[in-house]
């Protein structure tokens, strides 16, 4: 990107972390300057010099900015790295807050009777990462993970895997020996295998082709289909759980294709 996209890119950011257009557009140039004052700052922005004051008067109830009160008044941004700590900690503060305000609701189910089997959608590959570690973390018995994109070997998802409990076998297929010995090298207490599914990227193998990103099965009960979008790259899938026996064990011989026949289980 060049200077003009990462300014932008920054303005973005600063919005979605809780700023308002102005305030970020303000933040920004100031980073941009050693000090400045609101005439230079609406030059450099295009914020009307009246909502500069505005914007100023927010950063620094935010720890953002600091002013000079000299005439003209002199402002300057506070650095880089303070400030990531600062809006770091806000955020956490409000994370924290929803969690703990949410986290007293209770839940009102007009139904008595749970469904049997249930699907459901998501999508950001943020969130399926989550939902992937939480269904780990429920295992009791057995886990069976392919991991058709060597992209979503996090360092989070290692850290994961690596503390399933002994109780519990783990087993992680791949499509490629690379990234199978990558997978052993990570995390050494499970049986890796190379997956039989190539039609995971696709019947052509094209990078214009959607990709399946993930497939998880926890005690073979809980199933998660990720795929990967060939434009975005964006990560979207489907997880369920309840499923009659039938199910589960075409879920389970289609995802363990390639694992040695010693090595599965008994359905």
């Amino acid at each position: 990107m060049n200077v003009s996209e990462n300014i932008e890119e920054a303005i973005e950011a600063l919005q979605q972390l809780g700023l308002k257009e102005y305030e970020a557009r303000c933040y920004v140039g100031l980073s941009q300057l050693e000090t400045g004052t609101a005439k230079r700052l609406s030059e450099m922005t295009e914020v009307p010099r009246t909502r500069v004051y505005d914007a100023i008067r927010v950063l620094e109830a935010q720890g953002l900015v600091q002013i000079q009160h000299s005439n003209p008044q002199q402002f300057r941004a506070v650095s880089l790295d303070e400030a990531t700590e600062t809006l770091r900690d806000q955020y956490e503060a409000r994370v924290e807050r929803l969690h703990d305000a949410l986290d007293t609701v209770e839940i009102v189910d007009s139904d008595d009777e749970e469904p049997v089997q249930q699907v459901w959608a998501m999508a950001g590959n943020d969130a399926i990462e989550n939902r992937t570690e939480e269904l780990i973390e429920t295992a009791t018995d057995e886990i069976v993970l392919v991991i058709g994109d060597e992209s979503l070997l996090t360092e989070d998802l290692v850290a994961t895997l690596n503390e399933v409990g002994n109780g519990v076998e783990l087993l992680i297929g791949a499509l490629t020996e690379p990234l199978q010995e990558r997978i052993q090298a990570a995390v050494p207490d499970a049986t890796t295998f190379i997956s039989g599914l190539e039609w995971l990227h696709g019947a052509t193998g094209s990078q214009d082709e959607t990709a399946i990103g993930r497939l998880l099965l926890v005690d073979r009960s809980t199933i998660l289909v990720s795929s990967i979008m060939p434009d975005s790259k964006a990560e979207q899938a489907i997880f369920g759980e309840g499923f009659g026996n039938g199910l589960v064990v075409i879920a389970r011989r289609l995802m363990a294709q390639g694992l040695l026949t010693q090595r599965d289980p008994a359905v």
